[in-house]
């Protein structure tokens, strides 16, 4: 008899026998599983402490799915177990694993009602009163966050999207909408030719005597000149409209503006934190620039924000660069111009992949304070499919900040991103975000590429007017898409084309990576056709002939794969649509997240779509 065998039978007593004949055996592994791992399901104290405190079992060891031992105690359902995995060997509750999924979480779906119970206790939470991270899906990268009063308002890099620079406002921290953006004005964008991943990067938002301040990088194509520089608006209302924003012909990325206590304002901004004095209207640069402080690790210091609390000047810095390498630093000054001394529990947050193998790309954060005088953090994150992907792009994270004894602060207790966790505030939702078109305009949860041109919505269809240019060409304008927001959603719509030219639904990352599901009409031909853009190559992927220029579009996502229907069959499946990430290739500035939406190209046709519909898209 092998030990995973004994442990099923329960025999603690050849379990005994067979360690002390070969101690090494608590390696062998049936379906990826080692021994302990059965002997946690099954749930005998006895055994288990055999395992932990007479055994070579190590017990940083996790299954497949990165799941550590205490998943295991929890399918047993003895509390005693859990608490011996939690308290004395030392595995958290609050763990992930590689999909997001805590041993927390795990034994409320399961309905272990003894051993959640343990945990709430344990945690210091119920589960009704826990939230996920991230808090923002899909393609919210770069946040920056501004209290006014109850409220909370964000806004996060658009890059080469029109509208530019979303505003989301929350009550509570978790549920957000987007309530307008920063530029609405086609002719104040200057888009037009980027390329993709250019425009307008790590955006900030403060109030100041009575206005909100938005501020971002306009990044240029390499040829143009300026490459960088630095936009400024404002607006009495949160939700806009903006004014005609000016810009700042200063070199460097991610700025920030902070109004001191002596009513001098200043933007702060990369390499390194560098700072310059702005005009009271921050519209104009009245000193040249000086820097501050490089920054901790020395690697692509940017994202600098400052924060005057007790006597001192707080920066936070993103460094790393934006991959797995990322992470928040923090140092700080008696005085506005240093010299500043690095916190000694530098690097305040990071990815780790011994703590956590579900969220990645930590980093690049905006400290905040509640009403109640608890304080909290906003900062981008990505997470991976099949471990190399970040489909979704760099999304927004919330983890608690708290202030050691001697000055300086840590995040969720230096143990990285969480990613179950007690809310802030008591909940207060919003209506679901309408996933159609809209009623008469477009939604603000829709965007197009480098401008907009008007289109026609009525009662939820949308009308689009093609041209010669198609989503190759970075002048298209008849492209509407939204984010992607989960790994697994259906997308479909009613697409009616007339004219010579193409109509559907279009999955998109960039210019160089796309595909496109369409009803086609070519010298008399109809036809339902797939094309793929992956970097240097254009696919025809798919192709079948139809006998009317009308079809029921839709698309059913699961993780990487898509598979594509036509009027409820089945036409073509994608395997493998990696492309759509940062990751997939390696043209261009790679910044942005998987969209989805629909199009219409060649010169005269007309897409008609009748609604839009998506299943769990957001």
């Amino acid at each position: 008899m092998n030990i995973i065998a004994a442990v099923k039978k329960g025999d603690i007593a050849a379990v005994k026998e067979i360690l002390g004949e070969n101690p090494r055996c608590v390696n062998e592994t049936e379906n990826g599983l080692c021994a302990a791992f059965y002997a946690a399901r099954l749930g005998n104290m006895d055994m288990n402490k055999l395992f932990v405190e007479k055994s070579m079992t190590s017990y940083n060891i996790t299954d497949d799915l990165k799941r550590s031992i205490l998943f295991y105690a929890v399918e047993s359902g003895s509390v005693e177990l859990c608490k011996y995995y939690t308290e004395r060997v030392g595995h958290s509750p609050l763990k992930a694993d590689i999909n997001g999924l805590t041993a927390f979480e795990y034994a409320h779906d399961l309905g272990k009602a003894d051993v959640l119970a343990y945990f709430e206790e344990y945690c210091g939470f119920k589960y009704e009163e826990g939230y996920k991270n991230p808090i923002r899906r899909g393609f919210f990268p770069d946040p920056s966050i501004v209290r006014v009063g109850d409220d909370y308002y964000m806004v996060n890099s658009s890059f080469f999207y029109f509208p530019c620079i979303p505003i989301s406002h929350s009550k509570d921290l978790i549920n957000w909408e987007i309530i307008g953006h920063a530029i609405t004005n086609p002719d104040w964008a200057r888009l037009e030719g980027l390329d993709g991943g250019r425009g307008y990067w790590a955006p900030d938002i403060s109030y100041y005597k009575g206005r909100f301040y938005i501020c971002a990088t306009y990044r240029n194509n390499d040829g143009r000149r300026p490459v960088r520089m630095q936009m400024v608006t404002s607006s009495e209302k949160p939700e806009g409209p903006y004014d005609e924003p000016s810009f700042i012909d200063v070199d460097g990325i991610d700025p920030s503006i902070f109004n001191d206590d002596d009513g001098k304002r200043y933007m702060l901004l990369n390499r390194g934190a560098s700072i310059f004095q702005l005009s009271d209207d921050g519209r104009r640069a009245v000193s040249e620039t000086r820097l501050l402080y490089y920054g901790n690790s020395k690697r692509a210091p940017e994202g600098p924000h400052l924060l005057k609390k007790d006597g001192y000047y707080y920066l936070f810095q993103a460094e790393g660069g934006t991959g797995v390498g990322h992470m928040i630093t923090l140092s700080r000054s008696r005085s506005l111009f240093g010299v500043y001394e690095p916190c000694p529990y530098n690097p305040i947050m990071t990815y780790n992949e011994e703590t956590d193998p579900y969220i990645h790309r930590c980093g690049h954060g905006k400290p905040f304070m509640t009403p109640e005088g608890k304080w909290y953090i906003v900062y981008l994150c990505g997470r991976f499919l099949d471990g190399k992907y970040t489909v979704l792009g760099r999304e927004t994270c919330l983890d608690e900040l708290e202030w050691t004894a001697d000055g300086w602060c840590i995040i969720n207790k230096g143990r990285g991103a969480s990613a179950f966790a007690k809310r802030p505030l008591e909940p207060h939702t919003f209506d679901k975000a309408d996933e159609g078109f809209g009623t008469d305009s477009l939604s603000p949860y829709w965007y197009t590429l480098r401008g907009r041109k008007d289109f026609a919505v009525k009662d939820g269809r949308l009308e689009i007017v093609g041209s010669e240019s198609t989503p190759l060409a970075k002048d298209c304008e008849s492209v509407v898409l939204r984010r992607q927001e989960s790994f697994d959603f259906t997308a479909e719509t009613q697409v009616k084309l007339s004219g010579a030219g193409e109509a559907g639904l279009i999955c998109y990352y960039d210019e160089n990576s796309f595909f496109t599901f369409a009803v086609c009409s070519e010298g008399g031909r109809l036809f339902i056709r797939v094309n793929e853009k992956i970097g240097v190559d254009y696919v025809k992927s798919f192709e079948k002939e139809t006998d009317r220029a009308e079809a029921k579009l839709c698309i059913k996502t699961e993780g990487l794969k898509r598979t594509l229907y036509a009027d409820g069959k089945e036409l073509y499946n994608i395997e493998d649509t990696g492309y759509l990430s940062d990751e997939g290739i390696t043209i261009g500035k790679r910044f942005t997240g998987a969209m989805v939406g629909v199009y219409c190209s060649g010169k005269g046709a007309v897409g008609s779509f009748d609604g839009f519909a998506a299943n769990n898209l957001t």
